[in-house]
């Protein structure tokens, strides 16, 4: 039984519409090249992978890419993460904090350095997807359990409809990233693929 199903959770569709925009939350070398503590994880390299093709395709079409980094000048500046690594190593000099090259254009990317979990708080983000003219935002990136729960759910905050193509987001553990997609798809967001969204493109710019 899925009670949640029985209450309605879940029961509409966004689907995507009019223009797209692409937020590409912290693929860094802190979470995608294995010398790190927190680099490295498989689905976070499946999650890179696919969103490298995605993008190739987006560019092609004109489609707006946003791509954050979390970085920090020191402690101090710091939110009060839990987390180790993050203290020690997400600092704006270290080379964990630089952007992986397979998913980042510096000609074509517009790039913020984010300071908490969603690439849209404190940044400038939506304001030039809504110059952009942009309705449906597609969440690629890491964590799915931390960094893009939370910017799917700013997303939907800001009244974009939000598509999250689960082959392009990634977590440690497979559990996290399964739970937390199922919980955003029951209320903000569609879960779809990369196949899907690449489909959607060539539909809509052709």
């Amino acid at each position: 039984m899925d009670d949640y199903k029985n209450r309605s959770y879940g029961a509409v569709g966004i689907g995507m519409k009019g223009k797209i925009g692409i937020v590409v939350v912290d693929y860094q070398l802190a979470f995608t090249d294995p010398k790190y503590p927190l680099g490295g994880a498989p689905l976070v390299m499946r999650g890179l992978e696919n969103t490298a093709r995605l993008l190739k395709i987006a560019r092609a079409h004109n489609v707006p890419v946003a791509t954050c980094f979390t970085a920090y000048k020191c402690e101090r500046d710091m939110p009060y993460w839990k987390v180790a690594a993050v203290r020690d190593q997400f600092r704006l000099d270290h080379p964990s904090s630089a952007l992986d090259p397979l998913i980042y254009d510096e000609n074509y990317d517009v790039v913020v350095c984010k300071s908490g979990p969603s690439i849209f708080f404190q940044t400038p983000v939506v304001p030039y997807f809504i110059k952009e003219g942009v309705e449906t935002i597609i969440v690629t990136g890491c964590n799915t359990s931390g960094c893009i729960r939370a910017s799917t759910i700013d997303s939907f905050q800001w009244g974009f409809r939000t598509v999250v193509p689960e082959d392009c987001v990634g977590d440690i553990e497979e559990g996290p990233h399964r739970d937390n997609l199922r919980d955003v798809a029951r209320r903000y967001a569609d879960v779809s693929s990369a196949d899907e969204v690449i489909a959607y493109i060539k539909q809509s710019t052709s």
